[in-house]
């Protein structure tokens, strides 16, 4: 199941239930806008196939006040998904790709105005606790030893959103839609009770397109072999600590500055 999704294209061979995914809520687009050169966004969301409403009209977002219960209503969703494999004895993935933190930042009332760090801080605090309860579920189900989770992010904090609605980068350099350290470099948390040691830090080099060869390593599947797949099964580095030798390309603009090859230190 993928509850949020966006940018994977609007027309139906793009549809997630064309690309293996069995159930779906969210948008293919992300909830901001407009799209049409029109004043208001014209954004849908579906569950499935049919089309149940549209962002800022049946799914409320008060641009003034940051005010949306969207993170709420996705939560739940994640929550009634695992309750219901769980129940059918099935195996289960979810894609949960939210996106509160995602300018215009939005939370829900009980969150806003509760962090210093603006409405952003609100929405990652709001989101923290979805986390938190996704979870619990899985701990009281009992499933959290045969469940791997993983946290990450698509990019590094939005600058130009700043600095009510955009996160930070620290001491890296600028931000989203630059290929410096700001705009790529994103924390990530492997959750595994049972099998991954709690408090291991890795300066393993990893990027998202590992996760999809890393799933296939878990549920003891191999890549196909029809066409070349740039991810690596991250697993060794996770389970047993091990830095892995790969490919680095740092890369400027329009200019391939350097090439190198080795695990980064």
């Amino acid at each position: 199941m993928v509850p949020v999704s966006r940018h994977l294209g609007h027309r139906p061979q793009f549809h997630p239930l064309k690309h293996g995914f069995d159930e779906w809520f969210g948008s293919p687009n992300c909830h901001f806008g407009p799209y049409d050169n029109k004043a208001k966004p014209n954004i849908p969301v579906y569950r499935d196939w049919e089309m149940v409403g549209r962002f800022y009209e049946e799914f409320p977002i008060n641009r003034k006040t940051g005010e949306a219960n969207l993170t709420q209503l996705y939560t739940q969703e994640a929550l009634d998904f695992i309750q219901t494999q769980h129940a059918r004895q099935s195996p289960f993935f979810l894609y949960w790709a939210i996106d509160a933190t995602h300018a215009p930042v939005y939370a829900s009332r009980q969150f806003l105005g509760t962090s210093l760090r603006g409405r952003y801080g609100d929405a990652v605090r709001e989101i923290d606790d979805s986390v938190g309860k996704i979870l619990s579920l899985l701990q009281n189900l009992g499933i959290s030893k045969n469940t791997f989770v993983f946290f990450t992010s698509d990019n590094g904090a939005a600058l130009i959103s700043a600095p009510n609605e955009g996160g930070s980068n620290g001491p890296f350099l600028c931000g989203k839609q630059t290929t410096f350290e700001g705009g790529m470099r994103e924390p990530a948390i492997a959750w595994w009770p049972g099998h991954i040691a709690a408090g291991q830090v890795s300066h393993q080099l990893g990027s998202i397109m590992d996760l999809f060869t890393t799933s296939l390593s878990l549920a003891g599947l191999k890549p196909p072999s029809d066409r070349v797949i740039d991810g690596l099964d991250l697993l060794p580095t996770m389970l047993k600590g091990q830095m892995m030798d790969r490919p680095i390309f740092y890369y400027r603009g329009n200019t391939l500055m350097a090439v190198t090859l080795g695990h980064h230190n």
